[in-house]
């Protein structure tokens, strides 16, 4: 089942226990960042903290992320650290980096997804430019899920620490 609009919106709304996301490409285009991506590369910085829905969910809510990246770092990788995750993280997002520029992928070919209270995984696909595809509800056994998240979260460090290392 492909999950769009109040569908989508609802895993968010909905879910008990824990959010938390895998992110794996080096871009994701997201029309609605499109400015702010386009005047980030024209050198314009985001003033913060700065609070909006997300940051209001990730102060009461259980949510977390591992992002794999590569240095150096994609214009779009140090936009979002610098306008979403420096934000999110203080807020209480649980936001990591697994760095494998100078190791092997523990999570080789594994995809972007979100999984909800641990049992509801939500696959991300996307074109090799970062373009969103599709997200598909997935309906079989979490249990590689798990793993990966588990795998993810030991192999990561915490964003502020990776940041100012």
């Amino acid at each position: 089942m492909l999950l769009d609009g109040e569908a989508w919106a609802d895993r968010f709304k909905t879910f008990q226990t824990e959010a938390w996301r895998l992110e794996t490409l080096p871009q994701y285009l997201v029309p609605q960042e499109a400015d702010e991506f386009a005047a980030f590369k024209a050198g314009a910085r985001f003033p913060g903290p700065y609070e909006n829905a997300w940051t209001a969910m990730v102060r009461t809510r259980n949510v977390g992320r591992v992002h794999i990246v590569t240095r150096p770092l994609t214009d779009y990788l140090r936009f979002e650290f610098e306008r979403y995750y420096q934000h999110q993280a203080p807020a209480g997002e649980d936001i990591r980096i697994l760095d494998i520029t100078d190791r092997p992928n523990p999570l080789p070919g594994v995809q972007d997804f979100w999984m909800f209270d641990r049992s509801t995984v939500v696959l991300m696909k996307y074109e090799a430019d970062g373009t969103q595809i599709e997200r598909e509800l997935y309906e079989g056994d979490p249990a590689p899920f798990l793993a990966y998240q588990r795998i993810a979260i030991a192999e990561s460090v915490p964003f502020l620490e990776y940041v100012t290392a």
